[in-house]
C-alpha cells in the first residue's frame, strides 16, 4: 500500500461559492473590520520615573490595596477562625510584598487611573500600561499604609468588612481619598473579598 497516494481528479475540484454569501468576500469570508486606534496614555516625568505613586493615582491605588485577598485567604484555611497575631502579621508582609505585576495605569476619559483586580472603571478597549515603576510604587503604598495604622488596626477592620477597611486605609484622617483629595472617588461598595 502505498503511503503517499496521488489525489484523485474528484479531489482537487474547485470550492464552491454560495450566492447568498456573495459580496462578502473570498469563499464566504466576511469582510475586514475597520481599524481602530487606540493610544497608550501619555505619562508625565513623574508618572514615568518617580519612585513614589503620583499623588493623583494615590486613591486608586489604596483601593487597590484594601482589595487583596490574602487575609480572607488564610482565614479559609484555619476555617475562617481569627488568625493570631503573628500569622495575620506575616499574611500582610506578603500581601505588600506581592508582585503587583497585574496592576497599570489607563487613560479614561482624559484622566488617568489606576486599573486593575479590584478598581471600578476598567475601560476594556484603551491601553493600559503596566510593569516599571508601578508595582513597586504598589508595594511601598502598601507597606506605608500598614506601618502607619498598624497591622492589628488593619486585620480589625478587615474582620469588620471590605467598606471598614476601604473606610480605615483609604477614606480615614490620613487615607488619600479622604476630603476631595485628587483621585478620590467616594467609598465604593465591595467588588470581592479584600485584604
Amino acid at each position: 500500500m502505498n503511503p503517499n497516494p496521488e489525489p484523485r481528479t474528484s479531489d482537487l475540484s474547485p470550492p464552491v461559492l454560495n450566492p447568498k454569501l456573495s459580496g462578502r468576500g473570498c469563499a464566504g469570508t466576511p469582510p475586514a473590520a475597520p481599524a481602530r486606534s487606540i493610544p497608550a496614555p501619555r505619562l508625565s516625568a513623574e508618572e514615568r520615573l518617580s519612585p513614589h505613586m503620583p499623588e493623583s493615582l494615590r486613591c486608586d491605588a489604596c483601593h487597590a490595596i484594601a482589595f487583596q485577598e490574602q487575609l480572607s485567604r488564610a482565614e479559609g484555611k484555619v476555617g475562617k477562625k481569627v488568625l493570631r497575631e503573628s500569622d495575620y502579621m506575616e499574611v500582610l508582609e506578603r500581601s505588600c510584598s506581592q508582585g503587583w505585576e497585574s496592576y497599570g495605569v489607563q487613560e479614561l476619559d482624559g484622566q488617568k487611573r489606576l486599573a486593575g483586580p479590584g478598581l471600578p472603571m476598567q475601560e476594556p478597549m484603551s491601553v493600559m500600561v503596566t510593569g516599571g515603576t508601578w508595582p513597586s510604587r504598589l508595594s511601598k503604598l502598601c507597606h506605608g499604609a500598614v506601618g502607619e495604622r498598624g497591622e492589628a488596626q488593619v486585620y480589625g477592620a478587615h474582620r469588620r468588612g471590605p467598606a471598614a477597611l476601604r473606610e480605615l486605609l483609604c477614606h480615614g484622617d490620613k487615607g488619600p481619598c479622604a476630603g476631595g483629595k485628587a483621585g478620590g472617588p467616594p467609598p465604593a461598595k465591595a467588588l470581592q473579598n479584600e485584604l
